[in-house]
């Protein structure tokens, strides 16, 4: 502030000389005005002073001044004096101390501004007097706001690697006031983050450029002016290729000697983009290799003659062994059982020796069967024999046969979030659960339901087909009743922990106690699952639930008075680099199952059903059965194309069933023909909070061979966790292509949900995926709330194979429930019904069975019937097999049975018989026992007629 000390004369005097009024109005004043505007001995103090300003255009702009206590306050511009007609005072008394407030304002034009030529900026300030003299304030510049159009530095445009820097220079046009820079992205904003910096010196710096920064950037500059585009810069972030593993080696190209394999890679670990560079070096590898060669069948030596039979006929048989077929050779050729009459040799000289013995024991014979004969007739007359029914006829098996099913009910899903899917995660397309009951329940659904587990009620069946003569029915009035099966069930409680050991069992009598010892060894990396029993002649049937693997053993496989307590493991450990050779491309397709003991000795072959993953609809495979030697090395049994006379393999489209006779460790293998083979995969996402972050979710995505044994690994797992599944599994057909599997997140909500960074997008290579053995691969999405409101969550997972098949899993679940979540009952504990011995495990009744076989297994003059019951069951192929079982007809039975474990449905079955009963009445012989004509007749006949005949 200045002060004039020459008083107040001085100042008067040269406001005087301006023309001013100010002295007069000073000199009549009085004295008390005086005091009033500060007579207190202050000097003027400036409540607001003048403020720089900027002249838009052509519009003028307001300096304004107020002070306390003051007189007079006069505006002086670069150094003269504003004159009194261009100020436009306001005075006031302030409340609070009474003095007055004088408030003074004036316009400066912009032709003033330009009119001025000084050294430096057009310049004012404020002059306030009181009678003690006088204050200055600030000086206020006023200058010419304008930006030029023209940018001092444009931004250049360049292409940058991923992970490199990018830095974008820009120097904006010159101003007044100096202008402010923002940079745009596609005309968007780009704002700071800790990878991206905006506000070094105008210019924009990325510290690790990644593919979402490639765009068109903009330098914007502006002031209170005007704003200025820059010129477009365009970012280009681009990758270089990378090579992919390489594939397995492909089959040799000759099926016989020396040939060519080869195995390619692609540019895809990652694929260039953006003009990113291509892979360098060899995208094939070829190498010789030498096929195995096809090895002929030969026979071995004939057995020795067996004893004359009642028939005169003595019986040898060889096998094809000598060497056996081996990789596409031809089968032996002739016969593999030789017959040959003996009458005229031992027999015939037997007969002539003793003919009075023979003729009187044979009178005695006589008299004995017709007393037996007559005692039987009666019998059945009286109680209607339960041999009265007509396996022939359809009715008769659809109707009396009560047959169950392993499946349970369909229930909602508990798993999932939106219960009004309700998926059915107990099966997958065909697969169906194990019986499988809580304890409590078990003694109530016995007895409340008896007809789910016997063979047959009480109920009659009237004979129709005279074909049943044949098998020793009398067709009218006949009547079967079935007698109700006493439940025989083991074990109760949870099956033992077969894992890791080595079992020895022994046979034993009805008396007798069991023997059954174990020898531990490595325990496996995951617990196996398995299962047990104690079996006797009337046989029964193991099974492991929720893994699509069970055991049959037939009737009459063990020996009358004899039990063998009987085992079923499923391996879990990763032992595939022992399963399949480093030389071939084999993949497993199936659980590793185990049965025993070891000293297992069974009169008929047992059936053991696995699940498979391979699609076998299209013959792109060859698919073959191995065994565990005793010295921990896996032998090939046969291939699913060969027929062989050791086991038989039947192929289905999920499961395989396999007659063995040797027990041990098998497994299912496979090898690519093509690229076009496939094995099946099931997707499933399951969700569960993030224990960490309170505002985290996390998605966990599964691809695992499509098993049920695999799948419920899967769920355990998850049960563990706490996960929720969020989708129905689906199922997707995984291609031999080479290529790779990618999963990738989409349709998030942005303003809701934020996803951890380089996550949104993973990728399995193809060896992880072709050669998982059983084992799940997972890949995970974590995910953060903005805010805890946000509850709901919806998204899509691509699951897709490059150049293959794609499935979406659609995701809308709610991440506040905390109420736990109700396991299925398929991962229960209280799964403990594993076995069933007797009747109960078989859906075709023993006598009917015992019927089937003596019909069946007889030769008749247009051969043997049990090859056309096998046509009509559609077990057409291997039919060396049977030919050397005791009965072919059970044998066969026995794999029905465990084709239709599941369904329950015995149509097929009646189906067939009837049409071979067709087949009989048409083309009868003295093997059937009646013609049409016959059949048609009897229906007039009475039953005494008809048994006399059937005797």
């Amino acid at each position: 502030m200045g002060q004039f000390s020459g008083g107040c004369y001085l100042s008067l005097g040269i406001l005087v000389f301006l023309g001013l009024q100010f002295p007069v109005t000073v000199a009549r004043g009085s004295r008390s005005d005086a005091l009033q505007h500060g007579t207190s001995g202050t000097l003027p103090h400036f409540l607001q002073e003048p403020d720089d300003a900027y002249i838009i255009k052509s519009n003028p702009i307001k300096l304004k001044c107020q002070a306390r206590p003051a007189l007079q306050i006069f505006f002086k511009c670069n150094g003269e004096w504003v004159h009194q007609s261009q100020h436009q005072s306001q005075e006031h008394t302030d409340q609070g101390t009474g003095l007055k407030i004088r408030e003074v304002m004036i316009n400066v034009s912009r032709q003033q501004v330009e009119d001025f030529h000084g050294p430096e900026d057009y310049w004012c300030l404020c002059v306030a007097w009181s009678h003690l003299g006088t204050s200055k304030s600030r000086k206020a510049t006023v200058r010419i706001a304008y930006l030029r159009k023209n940018f001092e530095q444009d931004p250049q445009g360049r292409d940058v690697p991923i992970k490199g820097m990018i830095v974008l220079h820009c120097r904006p046009p010159e101003g007044v006031p100096v202008a402010e820079v923002e940079w745009l992205k596609n005309d968007e904003p780009v704002d700071s983050d800790e990878n991206i910096d905006t506000r070094a010196d105008h210019n924009l710096i990325i510290q690790e450029a990644r593919l979402s920064d490639s765009g068109n950037y903009t330098c914007l500059a502006s002031n209170i002016v005007a704003k200025r585009r820059s010129l477009t810069a365009t970012v280009v972030v681009f990758v270089n290729g990378g090579w992919s593993l390489w594939t397995d080696w492909s089959a040799c190209n000759v099926r016989c000697g020396r040939g060519v394999q080869k195995r390619s890679r692609t540019c895809t670990n990652p694929a260039p983009l953006n003009g990113g560079a291509f892979c360098e070096g060899m995208s094939v590898q070829k190498s010789t290799c030498n096929a195995l060669c096809p090895v002929d069948g030969g026979w071995e030596e004939w057995t020795e003659w067996t004893v004359c039979n009642a028939e005169c006929e003595r019986q040898r048989s060889r096998d094809c062994t000598a060497p056996e077929p081996k990789h596409g050779g031809k089968l032996c050729e002739g016969a593999a059982m030789g017959i040959d009459n003996c009458t005229g040799g031992l027999c015939a000289q037997s007969l002539e020796g003793n003919s009075d013995v023979a003729l009187y024991s044979g009178l005695a014979a006589g008299v004995v069967m017709v007393v037996v004969l007559i005692v039987a007739v009666t019998l059945y007359r009286r109680n209607q024999s339960e041999y009265g029914v007509d396996v022939i006829d359809s009715s008769a098996l659809t109707g009396g046969f009560q047959s169950f099913s392993f499946k349970t009910a369909r229930q909602g899903n508990p798993l999932l979030m939106n219960s009004s899917l309700q998926p059915d995660l107990t099966v997958s397309r065909t697969y169906t659960s194990p019986i499988c009951f809580q304890d409590s329940m078990d003694k109530e659904l016995i007895s409340q339901e008896p007809s789910l587990f016997d063979p047959l009620p009480d109920l009659k069946v009237k004979v129709h087909s005279s074909f049943m003569v044949s098998l020793g029915v009398s067709e009218r009035g006949a009547e079967y009743h079935a007698q109700k099966a006493h439940p025989q069930t083991f074990p109760r409680g949870p099956a033992p922990d077969y894992s890791g050991v080595g079992v020895e069992g022994t046979l034993r009598g009805r008396k007798e106690k069991i023997i059954f010892a174990t020898h531990p060894t490595s325990m496996s990396s995951r617990p196996p699952l398995s299962t047990a029993g104690v079996f006797g002649h009337a046989g029964g049937r193991l099974v492991v639930p929720n893994t699509g693997v069970s055991l049959l053993v037939p009737h009459g496989g063990v020996a009358e008075d004899n039990t063998w307590e009987m085992y079923m493991v499923i391996n879990q450990e990763d032992s595939s680099s022992n399963t399949t050779s480093e030389e071939s491309q084999e993949v497993v397709l199936s659980p590793e199952v185990t049965y025993g003991p070891p000293g297992l000795d069974l009169s008929c072959p047992v059936t053991l059903t696995i699940a498979h993953c391979a699609e076998v609809a299209a013959d792109k495979w060859s698919i073959r059965l191995k065994r565990q030697t005793q010295d921990n090395i896996w032998e090939e049994v046969m291939s699913v194309e060969e027929e062989s006379t050791s086991c038989y393999c039947l192929l289905e489209a999920q499961c395989c069933h396999l007659l063995l006779e040797r027990p041990g460790r098998y497994v299912l293998v496979g090898e690519p023909l093509t690229q076009d083979a496939m094995k099946r995969l099931r997707l499933a996402v399951f969700g569960s909070a993030d224990n960490s972050n309170p505002l985290g979710y996390n998605l966990r995505v599964y691809c695992v061979d499509d098993t049920p044994c695999a799948f419920q690994d899967v769920v355990l797992g998850e049960r563990v966790r706490g996960g929720r599944l969020l989708e129905e599994p689906k199922t997707l057909l995984f291609r031999g292509n080479s290529f790779s599997l990618q999963l990738s997140i989409q349709d998030v909500p942005q303003f809701l949900w934020s996803i951890k960074p380089f996550t949104t997008c993973q990728e399995f290579s193809f060896s992880q995926v072709w050669v998982s053995n059983q084992r799940p691969l997972q890949c995970a999405f974590s995910l953060e709330r903005y805010s805890p409101a946000s509850s709901q969550l919806s998204c899509k997972i691509s699951v897709r194979q490059v150049k293959g098949q794609e499935q979406i899993l659609q995701v809308y679940t709610s991440v506040v429930k905390s109420e736990k979540e109700v396991v299925p009952f398929f991962t229960q504990s209280d799964c403990t019904i594993t076995s069933q011995t007797g009747s109960r495990a078989f859906k075709i009744p023993l006598s009917i069975r015992q019927r089937i076989c003596a019909t069946f297994d007889t030769a008749n003059a247009k051969g043997k019937d049990w090859q056309l019951l096998a046509q009509k069951l559609h077990i057409d192929r291997n039919l060396c097999y049977f030919a050397r079982q005791h009965s072919p007809s059970a044998v066969i039975l026995s794999l029905w049975e465990a084709q239709h474990q599941d369904t329950g449905d015995l149509d097929s079955l009646a189906s067939a018989l009837e049409e071979i009963g067709k087949v009989h009445s048409t083309t009868s012989s003295r093997a059937t026992g009646m013609t049409t004509t016959h059949a048609s007749l009897s229906l007039g006949r009475s039953t005494e007629e008809l048994d006399t005949e059937f005797t």
